[in-house]
């Protein structure tokens, strides 16, 4: 395989499809990944994020993985900024960057930019906090649908960044997010090739099943508890993706059991690479594609 004068790639998928997998099969050389996975910036949080092991990321260099601790917010405008300098690290290289992951809003905001919202401020955003941490963040989630319900139908309940930063903007400008214009068209000499992959839903489902008894075997509970040892709340950035936040569930509803947070993942794991798909779909150029079907895509990066 040639990486020749390509500038740059987009690998994306739902959880459980095999991104991981594929990236060792095609991109051992002339490569570099850029994690595009709002779980796998943070530190200590491996197994839960499915983080690729080091013996991979020592064969095909990745950046911003364990970048953040779990208590610290990222946000996409740092995504997207860290991003650009981490692609223009690699091309320095006369290697090709490789945005790979499945936090689609990274994807977005990347490749169109970011919406012209007013810049965070940090004493609004401690407020916002506050807020989410007294009232709950279902309270916030029901308060941001009452102010702007465009937004609140676009943010799943459990996205608590995407829920505060919502708010954010309209206490600190009095309007609603919805109403800032979102750029349309790729950033200025953006030009990558867009691999989609997908795998029939019934396959796909089994797959995140084992994905899931896979994480528990290698030792799940145990990275939650080091995690609660380090003070790990439940409105902690990084305890809010799924694999974490149903511990904490657990812990609220002690007739739950090993085997009934599991179950839990695994139907949360299902509904949100539901919610990944439609957004990735909605991308322009996407060239879709099975993950086993390595020909062709040798054939869209070689061709490109």
């Amino acid at each position: 395989m040639t990486t020749r004068s390509r500038r740059l790639l987009f690998l994306f998928g739902p959880t459980g499809v095999g991104k991981t997998a594929l990236l060792e099969q095609l991109f051992a050389q002339g490569y570099e990944v850029v994690n595009a996975d709002s779980k796998q910036i943070y530190r200590h949080l491996d197994i839960g994020s499915a983080k690729p092991e080091p013996g991979l990321m020592s064969r095909i260099p990745h950046h911003l993985i364990d970048i953040k601790d779990p208590w610290e917010q990222f946000s996409v405008g740092e995504f997207v900024n860290l991003a650009d300098q981490a692609c223009a690290s690699i091309k320095e290289k006369k290697k090709v960057p490789i945005i790979c992951g499945g936090t689609a809003y990274y994807f977005k905001h990347f490749y169109f930019g970011l919406p012209e919202s007013p810049k965070s401020d940090p004493e609004i955003r401690a407020k916002i906090a506050q807020l989410a941490s007294d009232r709950g963040l279902a309270w916030c989630h029901k308060h941001l649908s009452e102010i702007d319900p465009i937004s609140a139908s676009r943010i799943h309940p459990a996205d608590g960044y995407r829920i505060t930063r919502a708010l954010e903007v309209y206490e600190s400008s009095g309007r609603p997010l919805s109403s800032y214009h979102v750029p349309t068209k790729a950033r200025e000499g953006l030009d990558p090739v867009i691999i989609g992959l997908q795998r029939d839903r019934s396959e796909l489902d089994e797959r995140i099943t084992a994905r899931v008894q896979q994480m528990f075997s290698q030792g799940l509970e145990a990275e939650f508890e080091k995690l609660l040892a380090m003070g790990a709340q439940p409105d902690w950035p990084g305890m809010q993706g799924i694999g974490y936040r149903e511990f904490f569930i657990g812990a609220e509803h002690p007739s739950m059991d090993r085997e009934a947070i599991a179950h839990l993942i695994v139907r949360n794991s299902r509904l949100y690479a539901k919610r990944q798909m439609t957004f990735f779909k909605s991308l322009p150029g996407v060239h879709w594609v099975h993950p086993d079907n390595l020909d062709t895509i040798r054939k869209l990066i070689d061709n490109q």
